[in-house]
């Protein structure tokens, strides 16, 4: 029996090869998994046996874990597991770690709640459920909290408003309080569907008095995964709130998110915007957050002006090509002289991806000319600027914007009096040749190439016969 089997009893069992332990580990996973509820029933009463096989240091930080995150199931089966598990103390070493058991069957009680709780009337609910619930939120292990916080909208949704308001929401605010950040985080990630889910009528008195000011310490919070979870949903609740609470209340925290030093709980913000612009509209949505994005992509830290341009195509198409061009083309374009290479290169690979958004006739009207300029600039590293943009652009744009726009600016800078230069243009014919016609590479990209093949520094003639090469016009 389980309750006999004392705890050197699990090493010796699963000595030899340890291959041999997995083995039934493997038999029992395939077993629970199984649609048959009887198959599952007689599973779990073998698991003394797996324990054995295991041992108690491999019980302890394989089987328990394995069977709180695997089995959400009938109540049949959670009864059954955890009348198993009430004789497995000396499976996991004894009295010592009994803590182990009691973490587990409290995680399944909050399961077994969520399932229960669906049967039962009110009243029943009150007397039978919740006594159960109020305990584990409350619970000293901090996984049988994150447990409630993560089945909360369930829990929610299975005891129904009355209980939500009287009992759930005071829960709920103090796992958003809670000690542990993975208990915070798990709270954080629910807020909106908890708001979505309270009953319409005094639903927005309940979220600005009992949700909001919890919320509002989150955005603080010192923990990045906290705030992260919480950016992910923030946004939603503007549709909830409506205009002007979105306006009073909730723009100041997403302006506080959209300049928190962690990158994710940036992008969170930003990659929610369109659910804020559907409510607030994109005019006053520009007269507030815009300002901040602006300030982020001047920053002085050239790593923060980085991730703005990284997330530069998502805000173009959350925004859309007209706001785009009317309040951060000009953004763009600067990036393009940024005195950080690390800048002018993200910058260039940023309008490769607005183009493949916003499409090649805006290219032409909008970007090209204003790269082309570029290449009569007096610093040399904005001259080489305009070849990388051309390199990134000419395949996207097309073989017409490129043989007519980009190709003659490429050749005429063969001229320039900066070697580097030279050796970018014969790197630039290397790569937008492919895209030619065969009457611009023989006609006038080949003439170019040899002369650059002549060239008196030996970079300028080493990529220039590798391109005469490549593009097999030797």
């Amino acid at each position: 029996m389980a309750g006999a089997a004392g705890p050197g009893a699990g090493p010796a069992a699963a000595g030899g090869d340890g291959d041999d332990s997995l083995y039934p580990i493997a038999v029992l996973i395939d077993e629970l998994r199984n649609e048959d509820v009887q198959l599952r029933l007689n599973s779990i009463k073998k698991l003394s046996t797996i324990a054995l096989a295991l041992g108690v240091e491999r019980t302890r930080t394989e089987l328990l874990p394995f069977l709180t995150d695997t089995i959400y199931d009938e109540d049949e089966v959670l009864l059954a597991l955890a009348e198993q598990l009430g004789n497995f103390t000396g499976l996991v070493g004894g009295p010592d770690f009994a803590h182990c058991l009691l973490d587990s069957v409290r995680l399944l009680a909050v399961e077994a709640c969520v399932s229960i709780a669906q049967l039962l009337s009110q009243d029943d609910l009150e007397a039978l459920v919740m006594p159960t619930l109020r305990q584990a939120a409350e619970d000293k292990s901090w996984r049988v909290r994150y447990m409630v916080a993560d089945k909360f909208s369930e829990l929610q949704k299975a005891v129904g408003p009355k209980i939500t308001l009287n009992d759930l929401i005071p829960a709920f605010q103090n796992l958003l309080k809670d000690c542990e950040a993975e208990v915070r985080a798990a709270a954080a990630h629910k807020v909106k569907e908890l708001c979505e889910n309270l009953p319409i009528e005094g639903r927005e008195t309940t979220i600005m008095n009992q949700i909001l000011p919890y919320i509002k310490e989150l955005v603080s919070d010192t923990n990045q995964h906290v705030k992260s979870a919480l950016a992910s949903v923030i946004m939603g609740l503007s549709t909830i709130l409506g205009k002007e609470n979105t306006i009073e209340h909730l723009l100041p925290l997403f302006l506080a998110q959209l300049k928190d030093e962690c990158p994710e709980v940036r992008l969170n913000i930003i990659s929610n915007l369109d659910c804020v612009n559907e409510v607030i509209g994109i005019r006053q949505l520009s007269q507030s957050l815009l300002p901040a994005i602006v300030e982020l992509a001047e920053d002085a830290k050239w790593r923060v002006r980085l991730a703005i341009i990284e997330y530069m195509p998502l805000l173009a198409s959350q925004l859309g090509v007209e706001f785009f061009d009317e309040k951060l083309n000009s953004l763009c374009m600067a990036w393009l002289v940024d005195h950080v290479y690390a800048i002018r290169e993200a910058a260039t690979n940023n309008l490769m991806k607005l183009v493949q958004k916003f499409g090649t006739e805006w290219a032409q009207n909008t970007i090209v000319p204003k790269v082309l300029v570029m290449a009569n600039d007096p610093n040399y590293l904005h001259r080489m600027t305009t070849l990388f943009c051309i390199n990134a652009l000419s395949e996207t744009c097309g073989q017409e914007i490129t043989t007519k726009q980009m190709l003659p600016i490429v050749l005429k800078m063969a001229g320039d009096q900066v070697a580097n230069v030279r050796f970018n243009v014969a790197k630039s014919l290397q790569k937008i040749g492919p895209i030619l016609d065969t009457n611009a590479l023989q006609g006038e990209v080949k003439p170019v190439l040899q002369k650059l093949g002549q060239d008196e520094d030996m970079d300028v003639k080493y990529f220039a016969q590798e391109a005469i090469s490549v593009l097999a016009l030797a």
